[in-house]
């Protein structure tokens, strides 16, 4: 036991002032969102929660948070949906399948990896105007219905997948499709649960791209629906931080339930060539 503490020791001598470090706004945000305008600067400041829930109340009624909320929700859903389903199809037939040339296409493939957003804003804002999309849930959703990461990530785990699986269901009569919905992807519920989860929160965390094509609060997301609100309500910190912990609090939960599988996820995959 002696042993195991000197061991350990060190670690929590690191991890724990690192974790209070990294904690620390969060928790100062929810001291704010509590707390009264005349209180916040103070000094010595009061570093305890006050408990003034009417200022959620007050930020709920000058915000339609319910419309962020749904348009945010749907929207990432969705993105994660399609996200999962093209990267189980390319994943397979990345690993899987021979075809010609897929070294060379999966090599363009993570080469799009390397080009910024940012190139890309103008040629997707033409492609989608010219498609009428402009302020609609597809403009946001369709642009991000293929992920690089997962591609990558279901091809490494359909490459750890014993060669006999394939073999014996062959002997069944499987071809790809039946073999792949049956057999290899119901296996690879770890690393689809990182692709579900990494991908949700980046489209619940999207900002950029949606304040280019929203342009009303009927499809506008809860990250550029904040962002006004904080334009609106700049002088007052209370508000403020009230407002971006109804948007962070429903995320946080959604990682919290699903860090043990992100990581056995990635974990599970293997580095195969």
């Amino acid at each position: 036991m002696r042993r195991r503490v000197l061991d350990l020791g060190p670690r929590y001598l690191i991890m724990v002032p690192l974790a209070a470090a990294f904690a620390f706004p969060f928790y100062w945000m929810v001291v704010i969102s509590l707390s009264t305008l005349d209180k916040v600067f103070i000094f010595p400041p009061i570093l305890y929660p006050l408990g003034h829930l009417e200022n959620f109340a007050k930020v709920w009624s000058v915000v339609p948070w319910g419309r962020y909320f749904f348009n945010t929700i749907f929207v990432a859903s969705a993105t994660t949906a399609l996200v999962l389903a093209t990267s189980t199809l390319a994943g397979y037939a990345f690993a899987s399948m021979r075809m010609a040339g897929k070294s060379l296409v999966f090599g363009l493939v993570l080469g799009i990896y390397t080009v910024p957003t940012e190139v890309t804003l103008v040629p997707n804002f033409i492609t989608l105007k010219t498609l009428g999309w402009i302020d609609t849930y597809q403009a946001q959703i369709v642009p991000f219905a293929a992920s690089v990461f997962g591609i990558f990530l279901m091809r490494q785990f359909f490459l750890t997948l014993p060669k006999d699986l394939w073999e014996a269901a062959q002997l069944d009569g499987c071809g790809h499709l039946r073999y792949l919905l049956t057999v290899a992807a119901p296996l690879a519920r770890p690393p689809l649960i990182t692709i579900a989860v990494f991908h949700f929160v980046l489209s619940w965390n999207a900002f950029l791209w949606p304040l280019v094509v929203t342009t009303s609060n009927s499809v506008r997301p809860i990250q550029v629906g904040l962002t006004a609100f904080q334009y609106n309500e700049s002088t007052d910190p209370v508000l403020l931080a009230a407002g971006s912990l109804v948007a962070t609090v429903p995320l946080l939960i959604v990682f919290l339930l699903a860090q043990r599988r992100l990581v056995g996820g990635i974990a599970t995959t293997g580095i195969r060539g």
